[in-house]
Parts: structure tokens; C-alpha cells; sequence
């Protein structure tokens, strides 16, 4: 056997134990669409507030923003739910074309193994942004879903895409810096879900697909 058979039997070998633990069917068009949706969603919850209430959320100090009154705060809370199940859906749909492009199974142990490790920093920080609402701390609620979702995003990197890693890392590290400007969490958010989403999604998509 010459030398690069060698190399190429090694290259299999390690490309099938990267198949076996890693979850590498996520597809970048995912994080593309679902950054979309965050700009899209905040622009309507922006122009809500400015119009209805007429509240600048860009501009308005960190005080008027704690007081937000319920009708609002669920107005939000229906528009951030329309994102995740479009989202999901998104991640669904490119996720499951691009396994079947490349010949790759979708559902398997390495699949329920990520899922597990976001559901945990994800549903810790579902709870505790409810009982946020429930003592009215609603300027904490974006640096807080920014903080938790990178947490989890960290969490499940281990079973994907080395890029997921990084991505949590800066939503984490925004998030600090949003609760240090608090009260400007859209301002964050949109930046966290919208932009950073855009960016890491289009890189992942040109370099695997």
C-alpha cells in the first residue's frame, strides 16, 4: 500500500468518526433565515412601541423601559414565539435537504445528544425569564435570552459544527454587555439573533454547505 493510500484511509477513517459524533447535516441557511426573522420581528416590535406607545426604544432611558405595561410585553413575547416556530421550521427544512444531499442521516444519537445539551441552558433560561416577567424586570429579559442561548449554543457545540462554539461565545459575551446598557436590549437582541445569526450562518453555509 503506497503512501497516499495511507493518507486516504486515514482520511475516511477520520471523516466517518467525524459522521459518528458530530452533528454535521446542520445546514447554514438555517442561521441565515432565522437572523432574518429576528430583524424582521424587531422592526415590528420597534414600530409597535414607537406608534402605539409612542416610545422610541432606541433611544428612550432604561427607566421607561421597566415599566412596559403587560399588552406590550405579551405583544412581544407573541412576536419572539413566531420566530422560534418559523425558525425551527427554517433550521427543519435546510437541515434535513442537506443530509439527504449528502447522503447523511438526519436522526440519530449524536442528534437527540445536541438536542439534550441545548434543551438544558435553553429551558433554565426559559424559567428564569418567566419569573423575571413575574417581578415586572422586563429590561432584563433580552440580555438575559442572549446570555442563556449562547450558554446553550456552548453547551451543544461539542456534537456540531466547530463555528456553533464561537457563535455562543459572542452571544454570551453580548449579552454581558447588554445588561451592563440595560434597557436597550432590543438593541442587543437585534444584534445577537439578527445580525450574529446572518453572519455565522452565511460563513457556515460557503464553507460546508
Amino acid at each position: 500500500m503506497t503512501q497516499n493510500e495511507h493518507l486516504k484511509q486515514l482520511t475516511d477513517i477520520r471523516d466517518i468518526m467525524e459522521k459518528s459524533s458530530r452533528f454535521i447535516s446542520l445546514s447554514g441557511l438555517s442561521g441565515v433565515f432565522a437572523g432574518f426573522f429576528a430583524l424582521v420581528g424587531a422592526g415590528i416590535f420597534y414600530f409597535y412601541c414607537l406608534n402605539e406607545l409612542g416610545l422610541d426604544i432606541l433611544t428612550s432611558n432604561h427607566t421607561r423601559l421597566i415599566i412596559l405595561d403587560w399588552n406590550t410585553v405579551i405583544y412581544g413575547i407573541v412576536i419572539a414565539g413566531a420566530i422560534l416556530i418559523l425558525s425551527i421550521g427554517c433550521g427543519i427544512f435546510f437541515t434535513t435537504r442537506k443530509a439527504k444531499r449528502k447522503g447523511l442521516q438526519v436522526w440519530h444519537h449524536t442528534t437527540w445528544r445536541l438536542l439534550v445539551n441545548l434543551a438544558i441552558p435553553l429551558g433554565t433560561g426559559g424559567l428564569f425569564c418567566l419569573l423575571l416577567l413575574k417581578y415586572g424586570l422586563f429590561a432584563l429579559i433580552g440580555p438575559c435570552t442572549l446570555i442563556f442561548y449562547g450558554l446553550a449554543l456552548l453547551n451543544g457545540s461539542k456534537y456540531t459544527l466547530e463555528e456553533v462554539r464561537y457563535l455562543g461565545i459572542s452571544e454570551i459575551i453580548l449579552g454581558l454587555i447588554s445588561m451592563y446598557f440595560i434597557g436597550y436590549g432590543i438593541v442587543f437582541w437585534v444584534i445577537g439573533f439578527g445580525i450574529l445569526h446572518i453572519v455565522y450562518g452565511w460563513y457556515m453555509y460557503k464553507k460546508h454547505g
